[in-house]
Order: structure tokens, then sequence, then C-alpha cells
């Protein structure tokens, strides 16, 4: 010390003496992606925000509900198209078909599927286990993948750092946008598809986020879709093949919620609940104020659509 009060003048002393000003860059966050891309189209649109988002690392994305090999090889051929063929797809059990695959002329063509895919739920637990503490699970299709991870090695599950999901409905149902009279909740397809699947994840005591029918509900309206589907980025063009195979006008952006909320928690803020999911797959707030020991959720029941859109959009469009 002595010595460089002593030589203050001296290059080597000052830059022993003085902080660091470099900056420096947050580690992005370790994710895994379930969904049930190929039928909805929001899905679609949740994969791709979560591509043009550098704080999101992507470990893998699982597949879920239905024919998850066809939603696999959708994957393969998108992730191929937008130079992201790095990414890993699993897919999970296939269960009966309960909607139509919109998307399936787009998955069978292209020159990026893989012959297979593996199992889901083993390759979610891997993860888990060489990352323990680390990794985020984005939920975005029915349940069947979390419930069957929970039967199989609950002690891992428990590791994941948090999920992050789109599910539930809490005050508002299908087609509530908030201008009139509320209808009321009502069992919402992520959930009512796997009842028992879902009561376990909110049982399962691993911090989760919640982005209901209430927060969701964002309508991709004509001139957004315009001025989304004419930047000629691969991704864009991708996306406008993927919604004109749809067959329907104006997308609900359920999915991409919680990608956004992941990046800019601010577009969704949450509260504490207690989350109680019935019978009949309604997702119930136990009511009174229950003590701080009895929340398991923290749930967001309302957005800016405007403050989703700016974000949403200026990352897709982005060069």
């Amino acid at each position: 010390m002595l010595t460089c009060l002593v030589l203050a003048a001296s290059p080597g002393c000052s830059a022993q003496s003085s902080p660091s000003t470099t900056p420096q860059t947050a580690p992005s966050e370790k994710v895994v992606i379930d969904t049930d891309i190929g039928d909805d189209i929001d899905d679609a649109f949740a994969v791709a925000l979560a591509l043009r988002s550098p704080e999101l690392q992507i470990l893998g994305i699982t597949t879920t509900f239905g024919d998850t090999e066809t939603r696999a090889k959708l994957l393969d051929r998108f992730l191929g198209e937008v130079g992201r063929a790095d990414i890993p797809v699993a897919a999970g059990v296939p269960t009966p078909p309960k909607a139509v695959l919109t998307q399936r002329r787009y998955a069978e063509g292209g020159h990026f599927a893989k012959s297979s895919h593996p199992d889901a739920i083993t390759f979610l637990l891997d993860l888990i286990r060489r990352n323990p503490g680390e990794i985020t699970l984005i939920a975005i299709g029915p349940l069947m993948n979390v419930g069957a991870a929970v039967d199989k090695d609950p002690d891992t599950f428990r590791k994941l750092k948090r999920i992050v999901m789109m599910g539930g409905s809490i005050k508002r149902g299908y087609g509530d946008m908030g201008y009139g009279p509320p209808h009321g909740p009502e069992p919402e397809w992520n959930i009512v598809n796997d009842i028992p699947s879902a009561q376990k994840l909110f049982a399962a005591g691993v911090p989760l986020f919640v982005m209901p029918l209430d927060s969701t509900q964002l309508k991709l309206d004509e001139v957004k879709r315009a001025f989304l589907f004419r930047q000629g980025t691969p991704i864009t063009d991708a996306l406008t093949l993927l919604y004109r195979q749809w067959g329907q006008e104006t997308p609900t952006l359920f999915d991409p919620m919680t990608i956004a909320f992941l990046v800019k928690p601010s577009l969704c803020p949450v509260q504490p609940m207690h989350i109680r999911v019935d019978e009949k797959g309604f997702t119930r707030s136990d009511p009174g104020p229950p003590n701080a020991n009895s929340f398991n959720a923290q749930v967001c029941l309302d957005s800016s659509p405007d403050a989703f859109f700016r974000f949403f959009l200026n990352r897709l469009a982005a060069p």
C-alpha cells in the first residue's frame, strides 16, 4: 500500500488499486420448452420469441399431447430453417388426438426432420440432473410430460429452478377481454386435457409462475400481422407459412406471454396465490388470506396488450 502511495503516478499501481469498469454480461437462463406445437398457432410464435431472446439458453424442446412425433418433426424443420438445428428435440408419449394438427404439411415437408426422437421424460430428467437448480421449464401445452416426470422421479423434478406455464383461468374465461361484464372462469385447454397431471404440478413444490387466460388473450390483429410477415427473415417467413396452414384469421397469442415474462417480468406482474385444480379442470383460487406457506403459485391476472406487442414485435422484427 505504501509503495502505491509513493508511486501514485505508476500505471501498474493505479491499475491494481482501481476496480474494473468492464461491464459484466448476465448469464443466460437455461430453459426447456414443453409444447403442443402444430394445431393452434401460438406455440410457434412462443418458440420464435424464445429463439429471438438472447437472455435464454434453450437446452431443448419437448413435445406433448397427441401426435408428439409429428410435432417433433415440425420443430426439426422450424429450427433447421431458422439456423438453430443445434437445439435438441424430444417427443413425449403420444396420446389419442383431440385436435386437428393443422400444420402437419409443414412438419412433413422440408429436409430437416429426424427419423426418430428421444423420449421427452428421460430427456428432461437427465437435463435436470446435469443442471440442478438451474433450469426453467416453460410449459405451454397439456401437462402429460410434466405429470410423467413427477411420477418417474419426483426428487429430480423438484430440482428445477422454476416452471413458467400458460394455463388456467382464475377470474376470466375464453373470450373475456375485460371490456364487458365478466362471465367467470372456465376449464382451460392445457389444464383440462390432463387434470391429474395439472394437480400433480401444483402440488410438486417447484416454484411455479402461471400465465392464465386472464392475462394471455392477446390478439395478433391484421395490422400487426402485416408488419410482422413482411419482415422477410427466416423466422418471420416460417411463421407466415405456419400461419397460412393454420387456416384461421386472428391468432390469440396465449403462449408467448410465458417467454415475455421470463425476459421482462414487468409485462405480466404476478401475485402469490394458492391454486387448486378441481376434478373438472377449473383452477380455483382458495378464498381468504392464506398464510405465506400455503401459496403454491405466482399468478399474473392482468397484462397490457400494448406493452406486450411493443416487446414482441420489436423482438421478432429485429434484423
